[in-house]
């Protein structure tokens, strides 16, 4: 649900408490979904006309969604809600509500989404690397083929790693960067 009064986010640690105290947040917002999101809450300036580069508001919240997760990745969680929507998540209610609500075995998952998590399983993958094996000639989409890593994000099956090196989503299995909440996929 909307907060009726915006927080004002300036700062990371800002961002961070807000992740925490939402619960769940999008990273953009939606029009299909009431839940808060980063960007309708940081407070810093947008891109102006003849300026170069994003504006600091994008690159805050474009940054932000990788380094909250990579800086705490015990207290905040980066992942897709159903719809596909981005979000960050306090790990307490990943693991106390949403786990337990959205894991779906990776057997039920479509063809293209096994094939895809089997990749994954045997090591790590960016999705330019995942598109590149699933399709050497090109005969599955680019769209067919991120459709497949968004199922396998919802499902909680795979998510992208946490290594703070990384500027490139990589993707492993779900349970390898969090174990204790399930290895069975």
């Amino acid at each position: 649900m909307k907060s009726k009064r915006p927080t004002k986010i300036k700062t990371f640690e800002q961002a961070y408490a807000f992740i925490l105290k939402a619960k769940t947040c999008l990273i953009f917002g939606s029009k299909t979904s009431d839940l808060p999101s980063l960007w309708e809450v940081v407070d810093l300036p947008e891109r102006q006309p003849g300026q170069p580069g994003w504006g600091a508001k994008v690159d805050a919240v474009w940054a932000w969604k990788n380094e909250l997760p990579a800086q705490f990745p015990d207290e905040i969680f980066y992942g897709k809600l159903p719809g596909g929507l981005a979000m960050l998540m306090s790990m307490e209610h990943l693991r106390d509500v949403h786990y337990p609500a959205h894991h779906l075995l990776v057997s039920i998952c479509s063809p293209l989404a096994r094939r895809t998590f089997e990749l994954i399983r045997s090591e790590l993958h960016t999705t330019a690397e995942l598109r590149k094996a699933l399709s050497p000639s090109g005969a599955i989409s680019k769209s067919k083929v991120d459709s497949a890593l968004v199922e396998l994000q919802v499902t909680l099956n795979i998510t992208r790693s946490n290594a703070p090196k990384l500027k490139i989503d990589t993707w492993l299995p779900f349970a390898e960067q969090y174990p204790d909440l399930g290895g069975d996929s």
